[in-house]
């Protein structure tokens, strides 16, 4: 069993709830008052608060944010009036929702599913998790908050970690949707990056997030664009390099970091100015878009298309490989054992 973080502004009460579950769950209570972090990694965190106050809102997200980086579920536990308690604790954009006073059967079922690891079964679940995800947050009208970016980023994140880019990727592949597959596919790639990099997880999260966001404008293109099942008339092509732009105009002043902006608004700069929309050159090109425009080109390149399949993991990067002064050579380089995790073939070849 993995290690439950329970949150908790009555400790007496989350502590009973703790025994209950038994001993094979590593459990931990947190008092939500409590300015010392939790250490270590849970795999899941249970918030048990009852008095779900504007303070206890504001401790919760403090707590949250370095524990959720890492990709961990965020299960509430409602009190009182339910519909009341899930209105209340939808900023905190959590994973799932249940009841307290569950019978304790339910309760287990809950949190066995969201610790559920392992596999092209569970890439294939996950991915069709973030696929909702992305119609209920992207497709829908409704505000894109950095709470939500951040609910999409810890699921992705998760589904990586726990099935590897290979079965990720392959879940993704299936989708009909363009949209829903590239940004899956490329916040994927990142993920993966992040850990073949070494990123504490903060700068992992960081990347991961940028990646998820990276192509948000598009929602602003005509579905007949996005899903025309074969190559792009230069004029379709103009309107759909507007998505950048559109995509930062959506999100500026919604609470984004600049770095993050910049990441959506700049994902298509390439190092000698011929990018768009700006034409802006290497020194005016952060690491963290640089990072999230290589995914961005492999992730198109090695997903299917109607009008072509997909191509290999080896060909996809040495197409990356040969558009040397455009990308970063370094962090083409370590790019690599993202390539071979996705496509093992090439490391039994070389």
């Amino acid at each position: 069993m993995g290690r439950l973080l329970l949150i908790s502004d009555d400790l007496a009460r989350t502590g009973r709830l703790a025994r209950s579950l038994g001993p094979a769950r590593r459990c931990t209570v947190q008092n939500l008052y409590d300015d010392a972090v939790p250490s270590g990694q849970p795999d899941l965190i249970v918030g048990d608060v009852a008095r779900l106050t504007s303070e206890a809102i504001m401790c919760l997200r403090r707590m949250l944010e370095p524990l959720r980086s890492a990709g961990a579920p965020f299960l509430f536990l409602t009190h009182g009036s339910a519909a009341r308690a899930e209105a209340q604790a939808r900023v905190l954009a959590p994973t799932d929702f249940l009841p307290a006073l569950s019978v304790l059967e339910r309760l287990l079922a809950r949190i066995d599913r969201l610790q559920e690891v392992g596999g092209s079964a569970i890439a294939a679940r996950m991915a069709d998790e973030a696929r909702q995800f992305f119609d209920r947050t992207f497709l829908s009208g409704h505000t894109i908050t950095p709470e939500l970016a951040s609910t999409g980023t810890g699921l992705i994140a998760r589904a990586v970690q726990h099935c590897g880019i290979r079965d990720w990727i392959g879940a993704v592949q299936r989708f009909d949707e363009a949209t829903h597959r590239h940004c899956l596919i490329v916040t994927g790639l990142a993920a993966a990056f992040a850990t073949k990099l070494g990123f504490a997880d903060l700068d992992s999260y960081r990347l991961t997030k940028a990646a998820l966001l990276h192509d948000v404008g598009k929602t602003q293109i005509s579905t007949a664009i996005l899903n025309k099942p074969g190559r792009l008339t230069d004029e379709e092509m103009a309107e759909m390099r507007t998505h950048a732009a559109l995509g930062y105009d959506m999100l500026v002043g919604s609470g984004f970091s600049p770095e993050m902006l910049q990441v959506v608004r700049s994902h298509h700069e390439m190092l000698d100015g011929s990018g768009y929309p700006d034409g802006v050159r290497a020194p005016e090109i952060p690491n963290l878009v640089r990072l999230v425009t290589i995914c961005d080109i492999y992730g198109a390149l090695i997903e299917r298309r109607p009008y072509r399949a997909p191509m290999s993991g080896g060909e996809a990067y040495g197409i990356v490989q040969s558009m040397t002064g455009r990308l970063d050579p370094d962090l083409v380089t370590a790019f690599r054992p993202v390539m071979t995790a996705f496509d093992p073939a090439i490391t039994a070849a070389a």
